[in-house]
């Protein structure tokens, strides 16, 4: 794993600014800001609050270049793999799956999506199966994703709050330090 500096992390989520969202009302900043915030607010973890900012890192310019032939939620997690957790890059991962998940299993959700969302969903392969959704549900890591995917819904306010930069640099900085008493880790001295 080669973890993103703090600069790299901030270039980044602001390279995003301008960039269409698919029709929605904000830019690719502003939501990746915004699902950040959402996940703090719920009192996720560090890594969670990363990942939610990172969930469609895979539509940025640069990791686009780099993962030309994947769909955004896959090369969001190779990215994500590459500079931040494996956790991070299956959650990211499945953020698109939740939202088939949630359609095949929660009946007022559909009705929730954004006209932007239910045309993607087509292109995503619609609500689940049985089989599908029961795969899904049963992987540890499922309420991360689905929580994920809700906040991902929620961020498209172009007047709502956002996590500031500091906070999401922060977060990061707290995700990838080494881990007091852990091989390697600069600051023991066992």
């Amino acid at each position: 794993m080669n973890p993103l500096t703090g600069r790299q992390l901030a270039e980044l989520i602001d390279s995003l600014a301008g960039l269409p969202y698919g029709g929605e009302a904000v830019d690719q900043r502003t939501h990746a800001l915004q699902a950040a915030w959402l996940a703090a607010e719920a009192g996720s973890d560090d890594e969670l609050v990363v990942a939610a900012a990172l969930h469609d890192i895979g539509r940025a310019t640069s990791v686009r270049a780099v993962y030309p032939d994947l769909p955004h939620e896959l090369a969001g997690a190779a990215f994500a793999r590459q500079h931040i957790s494996e956790r991070a890059a299956w959650i990211i991962a499945q953020h698109v799956p939740a939202k088939r998940y949630l359609v095949a299993t929660d009946p007022v959700y559909h009705d929730q999506l954004s006209p932007a969302s239910v045309a993607s969903l087509k292109r995503q392969g619609g609500p689940m199966d049985e089989r599908e959704a029961a795969e899904f549900s049963a992987h540890p890591m499922a309420a991360a994703a689905i929580a994920l995917r809700r906040w991902d819904d929620e961020a498209k306010d172009p007047d709502g709050p956002v996590l500031k930069m500091a906070d999401l640099l922060a977060a990061h900085e707290r995700c990838v330090a080494p881990v007091p008493g852990a091989e390697g880790c600069p600051t023991c001295t066992e």
